[in-house]
């Protein structure tokens, strides 16, 4: 039996390259492949695996001083959900604001998926944020009436939206596992912003918790090979294929080398040409002739 597990911590690291080679040891010798990400303001990794192997490295995790007490988020999926492991050092654990100073240990307050689902029935009003990338967004989402999915490429871009934000009125945001908008949130409270809250656990525990019975609408984009996560039999597509707007949630990579967007496309239009434009098929067909 295997599975995936989603993670991260913010935590002052003050040798992240001895780390990464621990944990480049630590994940070869448990047979894990991965993403993991060390820099001085943490941890951050997704992890496919043996269930036995993923719990003796939560284990190891939880006997280091800087990383015990991390919550783990466990999801269907297998080691070769992975192409390889991946252990690098980063400047920044979540890049947003390379250029800028600011206190990425004083993020704001976390609601935990109860917490969040009450202030939405509260608070139906309030604006929501949503701190992933639009092809994300374009697969699920929050169902609340001021929800702002950007159209951004970048987690760094989102920094143009908050400028079209009042900093005077309450702020939900939200990720897949939290570390975007937890990260996003100190930065916002470092601009300004009088009251934001993040979604503690990210979209992944909402939906442990609630399924598809609360405010969450379609599925949930993941960046491995299985693309996107449902959270019951009964998830919907909410996305819809470029070419005929089907509902889908199939991603698929525009065959144009010089394009490669991750785009989406219905299984029957798959079959016919995997190009997001008429632009793009124009080019493949003219490098197949």
């Amino acid at each position: 039996m295997q599975k995936v597990i989603l993670y991260y911590k913010f935590v002052p690291v003050s040798d992240p390259t001895t780390v990464m080679f621990w944990q480049r040891q630590l994940c070869q010798r448990l047979n894990l492949k991965g993403r993991i990400i060390v820099a001085e303001q943490g941890i951050n990794g997704t992890l496919g695996g043996a269930i036995e192997d993923l719990k003796a490295y939560r284990k190891e995790m939880n006997q280091h001083p800087l990383f015990n007490g991390i919550e783990y988020k466990w999801s269907d999926g297998e080691r070769d959900d992975f192409p390889r492991l991946s252990v690098k050092v980063r400047p920044e654990l979540v890049t947003l604001a390379p250029d800028e100073s600011f206190d990425v240990f004083n993020s704001t307050k976390g609601l935990r998926p109860k917490e969040w689902h009450r202030y939405l029935e509260e608070n139906p009003d309030t604006i929501v944020l949503d701190a992933r990338n639009d092809y994300e967004s374009d697969i699920g989402y929050f169902k609340t009436k001021n929800i702002i999915r950007p159209k951004i490429s970048t987690f760094k871009q989102i920094k143009q939206e908050l400028k079209n934000l009042p900093k005077d009125k309450p702020i939900l945001t939200y990720c897949t596992g939290d570390i975007r908008c937890e990260y996003l949130s100190a930065y916002m409270k470092h601009k300004g912003f009088d009251e934001v809250y993040h979604l503690d656990g990210g979209i992944v525990k909402y939906g442990e918790t609630y399924k598809d019975e609360g405010y969450w609408e379609g599925k949930c984009f993941v960046f491995d090979r299985r693309l996107n996560l449902a959270f019951s039999d009964e998830s919907p597509d909410v996305g819809q294929c470029v070419h005929c707007q089907k509902n889908t949630s199939n991603h698929v990579n525009c065959n144009n080398p010089t394009c490669n967007s991750l785009i989406l496309l219905c299984e029957d239009c798959a079959s016919i040409q995997v190009a997001c434009s008429s632009s793009c098929a124009k080019q493949i067909n003219t490098a197949i002739a």
